[in-house]
């Protein structure tokens, strides 16, 4: 291992679609031999200071906006991002820390006739700085777009390192956030691209069904005691965007509140529970006749969606014979992968290589991604950033700390 390649102990934050809190993965990073190492420290979620939920969501289309509501949001989340960065390195890392990476969070996704034109993380990273003194590591996105890509599914690089080459055939990484995004990984050209809802259509289900009073549907209580609808699960379904080809990619833009509100307009009145078993099973069903078609035989999940029994049962009925298993299964926690791999882009991007899978995202070619704010001391050491380094080819876990 060269001295470049140095393992760095880096913080990785994200706040998913669902935009329920920031999710932290403190990460030991080291690349040898063409193979990244990746030690988890620890990991933890940490809620939004209260109010500030309610103000991301208010700002989600199809909200008309100001650029002072911006403003305020950007700093209050990068505020915000600052006060978990700081606590992880407390209570996780005991103040080793080296570096963040900083994914934000997403309020907007911009696609136009199924090319992405940009997408926006808020989420100010110099308040990281100022509360850490680390560098951080942010905007992962715009890269990737401006070569020509999705700037999705991200995730997508580190599928493509853990499970390539591994025996027993064709397997598909499915990450069940708000959205659905999977990685195809065989011994072809990998392919990645979003699915379609996965706990976005449930959630908003779920808050309609409950008067606001439930964000999300615990357990799959309301799910499993509603039943499925026929004819909002056909209206659902008819969703064009199911049968674009790859890659491309969706969010929140499209599968809104105003989205499940006109579908219930179409089909008339459906009972409350009813219309989060429906959503549930068309989540499930989404998935399973896409990835069916596709011969794969295990299907690795990870995201908050693999908190809900229900919808883990319809997807594994969705996709029998495929086995269906998690990240943990792998030595990664289910909640904690994209914290995880935001870690490993940060640490990558330090050591000068480039993460992405263009074949996944649609990009030109490979990229670095993300952008350096530098911390109290020189940026990561001094290390090379110029991204000349090509894709690490596999990924290996240590056992946890």
């Amino acid at each position: 291992m060269t001295q470049s390649d140095r393992p760095l102990r880096t913080i990785g934050m994200i706040s998913g679609t669902s935009f329920d809190g920031i999710d932290v993965a403190v990460v030991d990073v080291g690349v040898a031999d063409d193979v990244v190492s990746l030690s988890i420290v620890g990991s933890a979620s940490y809620d939004y200071p209260e109010g500030l939920t309610a103000q991301i969501a208010a700002v989600l289309p199809p909200a008309q906006v100001s650029i002072e509501d911006v403003c305020k949001l950007d700093t209050r989340i990068g505020q915000a991002f600052a006060t978990a960065a700081a606590r992880a390195n407390d209570e996780i890392a005991g103040g080793s820390a080296e570096l963040i990476g900083s994914h934000g969070q997403t309020v907007f996704h911009w696609v136009e006739n199924r090319q992405a034109m940009g997408s926006l993380q808020l989420g100010q990273p110099a308040w990281i700085v100022e509360a850490t003194g680390l560098p951080v590591i942010a905007d992962f996105r715009a890269a990737d777009i401006a070569a020509g890509g999705h700037g999705a599914p991200l995730a997508s690089s580190f599928d493509v390192m853990l499970l390539r080459g591994r025996e027993g055939g064709p397997r598909a990484a499915l990450n069940l956030g708000g959205i659905s995004n999977v990685t195809l990984v065989d011994e072809s050209e990998p392919i990645a691209y979003d699915i379609g809802p996965a706990n976005a259509l449930i959630d908003i289900a779920t808050q309609w069904a409950s008067d606001g009073s439930e964000s999300y549907d615990a357990n799959g209580a309301r799910a499993a005691a509603g039943h499925v609808n026929p004819a909002l699960l056909s209206h659902l379904l008819d969703e064009p965007y199911y049968a674009l080809d790859p890659p491309k990619s969706t969010g929140k833009e499209l599968f809104s509140a105003r989205y499940l509100d006109a579908a219930l307009d179409a089909v008339g009145p459906v009972e409350a529970n009813d219309v989060v078993a429906t959503t549930t099973h068309h989540a499930a069903k989404v998935i399973g006749d896409d990835l069916r078609r596709r011969g794969i035989t295990e299907v690795v999940a990870a995201g908050g969606g693999t908190s809900n029994p229900l919808l883990m049962r319809h997807i594994a009925d969705a996709l029998a014979p495929a086995r269906v298993t998690t990240m943990e299964d792998y030595g990664v926690p289910n909640d904690a992968k994209e914290a995880v791999f935001f870690a490993m882009f940060a640490a990558l991007m330090a050591h000068g290589y480039s993460v992405t899978v263009a074949s996944c995202t649609g990009a030109a070619s490979e990229r670095g991604l993300g952008v350096i704010v530098p911390g109290a001391t020189a940026p990561i050491g001094g290390v090379d950033v110029a991204f000349h380094r090509p894709r690490p080819a596999r990924i290996m876990i240590a056992a946890g700390r």
